[in-house]
């Protein structure tokens, strides 16, 4: 199979992560006899640096060239620190949400066997967590009118929804729903803002195209309680953009790194994959970061942008199985266990997949 890919390393451990996981989709594509032509663009700060602006037009049209985008991350202190500063690298990734249509962020949260004690968690509360949120990326107060007045000494942040926009990615959550345990909440705050009234009784009105979910709707403040008392009992949530941001960050430390967790945006054609964490300009260029959240994110590009189900799954098992024989960067580290570089868990990975034989009818 031809896949084409574009490749936006983006800025501090972005380089790093990618490099790993390009390393592993081309032992995969190796393994199942398939032609990955990589397509590198510039985002972010280094695209600031080249071009002047975060998600520069070149950038933009080898994405919409390609099959999919695996992205790794953006941010630099320089742009941090300075609060007048007109062009920010963040800017980059919501141009990019918008100009190639992705209102539609897909954010695991899973548990490892080997790593249940690393969670902040106790095990009891977190074992067979296995929850997916869909956070509604293009739209509400990042998209809305915003501005200062009083001399400078007012400032207001618009959230600003449509139905059409709600539908959209209420339609993704119920289809998700149902190839899971349909089962779908709805995270709003309905009892204040009127934006969450519109999710609420929008929902409601689509649950009779989807009669075998069972659809419950909470408040935000009562699942970010939720979350760290009996995240297990959730399965699929959807929610706006603001909301969606804070709640899965709480979620992604469930499982005990940020540098474990794997997303995806989606719209109506192509997927953008990328690591949760972000780009952590502290360790760019040590060799330390944690690469496995990007090489999870490339599992689930094969799996929902080409439908390749086995090559997704290898990518887990393997994963699953550096984890258990420690083969893991610095911060996964147990006690007096030897932390491996970067490049070496990447090197690892992808030598286990190019040696790997699967059992007479193992199903991935």
């Amino acid at each position: 199979m031809q896949l084409k890919i574009a490749l936006l390393a983006g800025d501090g451990i972005g380089p790093e992560v990618i490099d790993q996981a390009v390393k592993v989709c081309d032992a995969i594509a190796n393994k199942f006899k398939h032609d990955i032509q990589w397509m590198p663009a510039l985002t972010g700060a280094a695209a600031i640096d080249a071009f002047g602006e975060p998600y520069p037009e070149k950038t933009h049209e080898i994405c919409v060239s390609s099959d999919a985008v695996l992205f790794g991350a953006i941010g630099h202190p320089r742009f941090d620190n300075d609060p007048s500063a007109k062009v920010r690298p963040e800017q980059g990734l919501l141009k990019m949400r918008q100009k190639l249509g992705l209102f539609a962020n897909v954010r695991p949260t899973f548990t490892f066997p080997s790593l249940i004690d690393k969670s902040p968690l106790k095990r009891e509360r977190i074992e067979g967590t296995d929850l997916v949120f869909l956070r509604e990326l293009t739209g509400g107060i990042y998209f809305g009118e915003r501005g200062r007045k009083n001399g400078g000494n007012t400032a207001f942040d618009t959230c600003t929804y449509t139905r059409e926009e709600i539908q959209r990615l209420a339609k993704k959550g119920f289809e998700l729903a149902m190839a899971r345990t349909k089962k779908l909440c709805c995270v709003d705050k309905a009892n204040v803002l009127e934006s969450s009234r519109l999710w609420r009784e929008t929902v409601q009105a689509m649950e009779k195209d989807y009669p075998e979910v069972e659809v419950t709707y909470e408040f935000v403040d009562a699942v970010a309680m939720r979350l760290v008392q009996w995240p297990n009992s959730y399965d699929v949530l959807i929610t706006e953009n603001l909301f969606g941001d804070i709640l899965t960050d709480e979620a992604s430390v469930i499982s005990g790194s940020m540098g474990l967790m794997p997303s995806a945006s989606v719209g109506t054609k192509i997927g953008l994959y990328e690591p949760i964490h972000g780009s952590f300009p502290q360790a760019a260029g040590k060799d330390i970061a944690n690469p496995l959240a990007t090489v999870l994110s490339a599992a689930m590009m094969f799996e929902m942008s080409f439908g390749l189900q086995k090559e997704g799954a290898l990518i887990r098992k393997i994963v699953d199985q550096s984890l258990s024989e420690g083969i893991v960067t610095e911060d996964l580290v147990k006690g007096d266990a030897k932390a491996y570089k970067t490049s070496e868990v990447g090197d690892y990975l992808a030598s286990k997949i190019e040696i790997y034989k699967s059992s007479p009818g193992e199903v991935f």
